[in-house]
């Protein structure tokens, strides 16, 4: 496992992403897709990936799903650093993060608490009470009901040495600019929008100069040549991208809630590679769209 400061190093390195939880047509667990994925992101690159995350529906997996889904990432992922997930109430986030520690994962992505709206000194106590409970660094995603402001974050690094990382899917971007001008390289930032690359450019002008990619499960080299492109600010290469595969893309995912996870399962279908369904709550696309998906993805792949 690696330190904290090693990790924050990895994760400003490159590109992120976020693998799918691969299921069974009975919506089981299914470990052999699951290893053969983890195996095929690992040949493109990722500086580090989170399994599982929101996009590898860490909401639908049990506890020890979870710690489980983290175990075969991090035997499967070659030398790609392996973040763990922690999420619901404090004590369960607890319990999760040490079980993602034993389980031999790099670090922590803390996903925001379940249901309630809660003041800044809540959050700051359910943050540190997670930091506190493992030795591993610990990354806080910022969206939904955890929204951090720039003093609540200076307390927390302040105190909790292994937070390294914040990372924002709420796209604020004035709270991100105060937060990045104030803190500095006191952690690392990452870009969490869905379908991050549509903001990239702007979160980038922030100060945040790396994301995770969840289309990097389908199409990984895509994803590769759209980040470089923008490190080297070829703008030219970003916008045609954006022009011929995102926007088509967002169109299709916006059609129907949810669908920020399921066309990524989609996609990976649609490259002929294993990812079966998404659990209930969420839902499938439907053959029509799987069809507009498949032709989108065969102009690129």
């Amino acid at each position: 496992m690696m330190t904290p400061n090693e990790l924050k190093a990895a994760l400003g390195s490159g590109l992120l992403s976020f693998p799918i939880t691969t299921f069974k047509p009975d919506l089981s667990f299914d470990e052999d897709a699951y290893r053969a994925h983890i195996d095929w992101l690992d040949g493109f690159g990722a500086a580090v990936l989170f399994a599982p995350g929101g996009t590898g529906e860490i909401f639908s997996l049990t506890p020890q799903e979870v710690a489980h889904a983290t175990r075969v990432a991090k035997a499967s992922a070659g030398r790609t650093p392996i973040v763990g997930g922690a999420a619901y109430g404090t004590a369960l986030a607890i319990e999760m993060a040490r079980a993602a520690e034993s389980a031999g994962a790099d670090g922590i992505l803390l996903l925001p608490p379940y249901l309630m709206y809660a003041e800044q000194e809540g959050l700051v106590a359910h943050v540190k009470a997670v930091c506190d409970s493992v030795g591993i660094g610990v990354v806080v995603y910022n969206r939904d009901n955890c929204l951090l402001t720039a003093d609540s974050l200076q307390r927390l690094t302040d105190t909790c040495p292994n937070l390294i990382g914040f990372k924002d899917g709420h796209g604020e971007v004035d709270r991100v600019i105060e937060i990045t001008t104030r803190l500095r390289d006191r952690l690392v930032y990452i870009g969490g929008m869905p379908t991050h690359e549509l903001y990239a450019q702007a979160y980038f002008s922030a100060g945040v100069t790396t994301y995770s990619s969840a289309v990097f499960n389908f199409v990984p080299e895509l994803a590769q040549t759209f980040y470089s492109a923008l490190r080297a600010g070829e703008k030219d290469t970003t916008d045609r991208i954006l022009k011929d595969f995102f926007f088509p893309l967002v169109a299709l995912r916006n059609r129907k809630k949810g669908y920020a996870v399921s066309i990524i399962k989609a996609g990976l279908e649609a490259r002929g590679r294993q990812a079966g369904p998404v659990r209930p709550p969420l839902t499938n696309l439907t053959a029509d769209e799987m069809t507009e998906l498949r032709a989108l993805v065969e102009t690129i792949a």
